[in-house]
């Protein structure tokens, strides 16, 4: 029976997951919708034109080898721009969302509000935070049970706080009676302070510890050298873990590195799935661009070049990538010119100046994960084809996990490239690997001493 356009392009998106990264199929290849299949060529819409260009270049001769075996002959995979999107009427600068309905979110008992707009399906994945996202996703299908507390760390604007709220949302949409708190760790050291001048101390433990199911606190490193706050906090924490309740936690800095932190708060924080949210790269922050393009309804306005070119210029965090797109249209609105390339430059000068001047720095050159495996093998007396290998014996399970580590720490790898570098293994592999490497350095001194030896002796000349 000879397969529809549809269902021979669901099936190649299928395989696809065995041979590209799962943020690419995401970002790139999810969006796009099969068109027609006419002999040796499959046809797929693609948002606009710089999805069709990317997906060409990048994704086209791979899916195109996927369907050979599926089709039964050699085919083209072409890709064009979807005609309803080609025949949108252009938007204006400033257009409202839609307006949304109310959601169980609204009835969250929070000090501070949810973010409607921070949820999973608006969180863009890259390699940066994939291991943070994955994480994320594994405590809103199953709070109190999967990484239990979520430790999420990174810099201003990297999306901790979109990711913590997700989680709130999706725990809410499927169990609408969840007790949800969220609050920003300024907000509970305001909460102690009043608490303890107004004898009020039963009702904020209440509060925190009974009536609570899912707790997030955003910045928790403002707790430090607050000591009383962190005494509070610290019995909360016992209370919630105690009775399964699920504990999500940011932060500008890994637990290790809060200084200001009493020890026993930074070895619970430790109990669960320390995870980082860094810098996204070229391909992330094009992605990043337009998914807040899509959300504001500026597909027609801003033209795709525009948008590679401020990702290509643009190399920090989310939130200033979205503020210079907003400022973009405010220069475009202001002049009454469209917006271009040149007037990107123009009214994005400043920022273009600054990225510049951060990248003439040459940054120490990264090794390879050859260099990871030999030395890992090396230090634990084991061979790098069996740590490629199969076999789960204790003798290899254990450096292959480091050297897992390693390479997601180090390298800053993807979790499908790790995988294929260690035997073909899955995401989930690696993700537990690196989480189980990070609890054994936490609470054995000489192991984290032997790992850290040898991430040292990665770049060693």
């Amino acid at each position: 029976m000879q397969l529809s356009a549809k269902e021979a392009w669901k099936r190649i998106l299928e395989d696809a997951h065995r041979e590209l990264p799962e943020h690419a199929i995401r970002t790139w290849l999810e969006p796009t919708t099969a068109i027609a299949l006419d002999g040796s060529e499959l046809v797929i819409g693609a948002p606009d034109q710089f999805a069709v260009e990317w997906n060409e270049t990048k994704h086209a001769s791979v899916l195109a080898k996927l369907a050979e075996p599926l089709l039964g002959h050699a085919t083209r995979i072409v890709f064009r721009v979807q005609e309803e999107r080609q025949q949108r009427p252009q938007m204006d600068f400033f257009v409202a969302p839609p307006a949304s309905e109310p959601t169980a979110a609204a009835a969250v008992r929070n000090t501070q509000p949810l973010n409607e707009r921070y949820t999973f399906d608006t969180f863009v994945i890259g390699k940066s935070n994939e291991l943070a996202a994955a994480a994320a996703h594994a405590v809103a299908e199953a709070p109190g049970k999967t990484y239990n507390p979520l430790f999420i760390y990174g810099a201003t604007g990297l999306g901790k706080t979109h990711l913590m709220q997700a989680i709130a949302h999706a725990v809410i949409e499927r169990n609408p009676e969840t007790r949800v708190l969220f609050v920003g760790a300024e907000q509970f050291i305001n909460e102690v302070i009043e608490s303890i001048h107004s004898r009020t101390t039963p009702e904020l433990k209440r509060r925190y510890r009974s009536d609570v199911d899912l707790l997030l606190v955003d910045d928790v490193h403002f707790l430090e050298g607050k000591e009383r706050t962190q005494e509070e906090f610290f019995h909360t924490f016992n209370a919630l873990y105690e009775a399964g309740k699920q504990i999500v936690v940011t932060s500008d800095r890994p637990p290790k590195e809060l200084p200001g932190l009493e020890a026993r708060l930074v070895s619970r924080f430790e109990w669960g799935m320390v995870a980082d949210s860094g810098l996204p790269d070229l391909e992330h922050r094009i992605a990043i661009l337009q998914k807040k393009q899509e959300q504001d309804h500026l597909e027609m306005t801003i033209p795709d070049d525009v948008l590679r070119f401020i990702a290509e210029h643009v190399r920090s965090n989310v939130r200033e990538l979205e503020g210079c797109i907003i400022k973009l249209l405010l220069f475009a609105s202001l002049k009454h010119r469209e917006i271009t390339i040149e007037l990107a430059r123009e009214s994005l000068a400043d920022k273009i100046k600054a990225s510049e001047e951060a990248a003439s720095v040459t940054p120490r050159p990264l090794p390879s994960v050859d260099r990871v495996q030999e030395i890992v093998s090396r230090r634990w007396g084991v061979t790098p084809e069996g740590l490629r290998s199969k076999a789960r014996i204790q003798t290899l399970t254990v450096p292959r996990q480091i050297a897992m580590y390693l390479a997601r720490e180090v390298l800053q790898m993807q979790l499908v490239e790790i995988g294929q570098a260690f035997g073909g293994r899955d995401h989930s592999t690696v993700i537990h690997s690196v989480d189980k490497v990070e609890r054994q350095m936490a609470r054995d001194r000489a192991f984290r001493e032997r790992v850290e030896q040898a991430r040292q002796e990665l770049f060693a000349q």
